[in-house]
């Protein structure tokens, strides 16, 4: 058991992962919950963000509540292999994350605030685990789509990472890295927690406030 959880713990080579397809998997055309299609472009004047948090089924509804924000969706990414399945991410041979992709609006909710929620929401000092759920597609990741959004993110990470310290947690593990491509989850995975009210959802905060804001915003 343990021998198994330790090998979902380690990152699988390019050459060693599975081949995966050159086709997207099926998924659901719609969000369940607005209507919009989850293949939308991103609209004029709005931004979008990728977090890998845990389970992506909890992530996926912290963001979705928030005002501002206009379209989520999961998925995998930040792996080798392209167009994986469910069943193939949890194997651990593919080395992609379950992220939550946001597309925003940064006049109505800032990229400081989506980061906010994500230090808050989940504890990014455990490496490939979040809680209970052992493996790679659990890590913590902020993948970012432009300069602002790095500089935003790794000056996020300094000033919580002491906080997190101070309160008898570790190092920050959090990969801080260019957007990867997105590969949309199975249908059943989309928006599940608005689908399964009563769903699992092993997420959990440290209780650590993160104190960003003045100075941690993306540069415009």
């Amino acid at each position: 058991m343990f021998l198994f959880q330790r090998k979902k713990a380690e990152m699988v080579a390019a050459e060693d992962a599975l081949p995966g397809r050159d086709a997207p998997i099926p998924t659901a055309e719609t969000h369940f919950l607005s209507g919009l299609p989850l293949r939308s472009e991103v609209p004029d004047g709005y931004a979008e963000a990728m977090f890998g948090m845990g389970c992506f089924w909890g992530v996926e509804r912290m963001f979705w509540q928030l005002d501002g924000v206009w379209l989520t969706m999961v998925g995998y990414a930040a792996g080798h292999t392209p167009n994986p399945t469910y069943e193939e991410v949890c194997s651990g041979r593919t080395g992609h994350n379950e992220v939550v992709r946001v597309i925003f609006d940064p006049a109505a909710v800032s990229y400081e605030t989506l980061l906010k929620t994500f230090w808050e929401g989940h504890d990014p000092t455990q490496g490939m685990r979040q809680g209970n759920d052992v493996g790679t597609q659990y890590r913590s990741g902020i993948y970012v789509y432009d300069a602002g959004q790095r500089h935003a993110a790794e000056a996020s990470r300094e000033m919580f990472a002491p906080r997190l310290q101070s309160a008898g947690y570790g190092t920050v593990t959090t990969e801080i890295r260019d957007a990867p491509p997105f590969y949309l989850a199975e249908d059943y995975h989309q928006q599940y927690l608005a689908k399964n009210p009563h769903g699992y959802c092993g997420l959990g905060g440290t209780g650590v406030t993160c104190p960003i804001g003045t100075g941690v915003a993306a540069a415009e």
